[in-house]
């Protein structure tokens, strides 16, 4: 028998939460800056940190998990508008998916007693969603890895490392909120 601490329990709050940052990773994708390699410049990667960091890592990779099937799906919730199949299988569809291994590892913070520990948890999930668009890119694309990950990823790292650094922040107060208010 499991340890009540143990059981995850499934509330109107916690499928409420999950649906609004589910929801704000897909208005924060809409703010994106075009370029010609065909990877816009988001605050993809800062909203998924931020659901990570706000809801842990159970309820956060669920919520970056409902926004990737919400495009699937063909609601156009991705960058740009874009959705459904071919977006996923397109240049930018391994960091989409690579989005879960950023929600995951930085809703790991409530793991860690340190903050640093938690950012540098976020930055591996950083790496982990990178490496795994990179992959795609190069896959799409006909480049080589190093190719894709200097094109298309290397040109996102310093401002998707920020992105980390500002969700963990901005995840603080909103933590208190949530947990005050709901």
């Amino acid at each position: 028998m499991m340890r009540e601490e143990q059981k995850q329990v499934i509330t109107t709050k916690n499928i409420v939460m999950t649906g609004l940052f589910a929801a704000i990773i897909a208005v924060l994708a809409q703010i994106a800056i075009p370029t010609p390699w065909g990877i816009p410049i988001t605050l993809q990667t800062f909203a998924v940190a931020l659901t990570g960091y706000c809801l842990g890592k159970a309820k956060g990779t669920l919520a970056a998990f409902i926004y990737i099937l919400i495009g699937l799906a063909g609601v156009p919730v991705y960058a740009g508008f874009g959705a459904g199949p071919a977006k996923l299988l397109g240049v930018t569809g391994g960091y989409i998916y690579g989005f879960l291994f950023l929600a995951f590892a930085c809703g790991l913070e409530d793991t860690f007693k340190k903050k640093w520990i938690s950012i540098i948890f976020g930055i591996l999930g950083l790496v982990l969603c990178h490496s795994c668009g990179s992959v795609q890119f190069a896959f799409v694309s006909g480049r080589t890895f190093l190719e894709a990950f200097l094109y298309a990823s290397v040109p996102y790292l310093l401002k998707d490392v920020v992105s980390v650094v500002a969700a963990y922040g901005l995840a603080i107060p909103i933590r208190k909120a949530m947990h005050s208010f709901i």
